[in-house]
């Protein structure tokens, strides 16, 4: 422990200087960053000392959304519903693992052994504030079929401390892991892990360059069990992570639209499958269709505006859902993807003024698909890499108001990797591209 605190007090020190925010490895930093119908977007680089000995230490990219509901919320790698009695809160949750290794990126020392893929995990919290933090219990367990492993965490986050823009927020933290979730990630053929007791410093913090700007940090050091350190696999020494990043809040002093009843947006579209890059469709340098296959896709998106005219300008933020049926004709059978995304539009065109209502959209969040889709499949197998059904989704447009709250329009639908530098997408560099016609109204 006496080296788990000076690597704490290092990361005090680091996040001073760099700020601070993140979707932790532990408890939910993300907890009251924003007021209730607050929303955020931004960008980190995922830094980690790994556990597995002969792993890569390049960094990795990792996008950040943020929505606070009354009820609800996705805090980056978070999603979940919440409820408050007092000081008592209660969350249930899916979060993300950020463990393990996929197929293209495997340490040298597991070569030869089947990938160790990260996983989801269900969970639920109690946590309660105090006048000295805030306690809480964390119980989660795998049910994304990786690990079936559980574990359970004991946590503290100490009170804020604050200092102009600057906020710092220390933790530590006692995980229990149980054979099934060691094993997973840490078992050879040879070595079988039990069940063991890791502990976690961690500090989280925030610096505020504007009301809207935030520069983003996390710095952390955990003591594996020995039950992990004993693995051939793993290295000796303490594992650190760190975040460093920005987030863009839509959130301080920006009245959100609120009319006497908010309407619901709902588009409807129908795309053809397109191996032009995503920038190139945008650019209008190149929109053919169907020439590598000839899959299809159908999709009804429905959201609310979020905020209007942010910042006085003629820019609107929107909050959508999803869900998308993939024709794959002969390849395979048809199939269901999600998707969840804020989108930005903005419509300061100067013909306007003479009553053409056109403007320039842009969505960006995440998409789940139920497999994977042909044009992933071809895109990634020419490059002998896998696949991943979790990837970043963008949704670029131009709508032009046929009718008063009802725009026709195109776009693309595209669903893609962080150019294979980020394992929260499976390190998957490529993805695939739809064109598509829509049709979206408010009610």
């Amino acid at each position: 422990m006496r080296q788990a605190y000076w690597v704490a007090a290092i990361a005090l020190a680091l996040a001073a200087v760099l700020g601070a925010t993140t979707a932790g490895a532990a408890s939910d930093p993300f907890i009251d960053a924003l007021p209730v119908g607050g929303a955020g977007v931004g960008y980190l680089l995922r830094f980690e000392r790994s556990t597995y000995r002969g792993s890569e230490g390049a960094a990795e990219q990792l996008p950040l959304y943020l929505y606070e509901g009354q009820h609800a919320y996705l805090h980056g790698t978070r999603l979940g519903l919440k409820a408050s009695a007092g000081d008592w809160r209660f969350d249930t949750f899916i979060a993300y693992r950020f463990e393990g290794f996929t197929q293209d990126k495997v340490p040298s020392v597991a070569a030869g052994l089947p990938a160790r893929e990260p996983g989801y995990d269900a969970g639920f919290s109690v946590r309660r504030r105090t006048s000295w933090g805030t306690p809480y219990v964390e119980f989660l367990h795998d049910v994304s079929r990786s690990s079936n492993g559980t574990e359970l965490r004991a946590g503290y986050w100490a009170n804020e401390w604050r200092r102009g823009g600057l906020t710092l927020k220390p933790q530590l933290v006692l995980a229990w892991r149980d054979s099934s979730l060691n094993n997973h990630y840490y078992g050879t053929p040879d070595y079988q892990a039990g069940a063991g007791l890791d502990a976690q410093a961690a500090v989280y913090a925030s610096y505020a360059l504007t009301e809207s700007w935030n520069l983003l940090a996390w710095l952390s050091a955990a003591r594996r069990s020995h039950e992990i350190t004993a693995s051939p696999l793993a290295r000796a020494g303490l594992q650190s992570e760190a975040f460093v990043g920005f987030l863009y809040d839509f959130s301080p002093k920006q009245n959100r639209w609120a009319p006497e009843s908010r309407p619901t947006i709902v588009k409807v579209l129908y795309g053809n499958s397109s191996d032009c890059d995503m920038l190139q469709v945008v650019r209008l340098s190149c929109t053919t269709r169907h020439t590598v296959d000839n899959t299809d896709v159908a999709a009804v998106h429905v959201g609310r505006k979020l905020i209007e005219r942010a910042g006085g300008w003629p820019i609107d933020l929107a909050g959508f859902v999803g869900v998308q049926r993939h024709f794959e004709k002969s390849y395979q059978d048809d199939f269901w993807s999600v998707m969840a995304f804020f989108k930005v539009y903005w419509y300061g065109f100067g013909w306007e003024r003479w009553g053409l209502h056109t403007r320039l959209g842009m969505g960006s969040g995440l998409s789940y698909a139920e497999q994977i889709p042909e044009m992933e499949l071809h895109d990634q197998g020419r490059r002998g890499r896998g696949n991943w059904k979790l990837l970043n989704y963008l949704d670029p447009s131009f709508d032009v108001r046929v009718a008063r709250d009802t725009y026709v329009g195109v776009g693309v639908s595209h669903r893609s990797g962080a150019f294979g530098k980020s394992q929260f997408f499976g390190n998957v560099n490529g993805g695939s591209n739809y064109i598509y016609f829509s049709v979206e109204s408010s009610f």
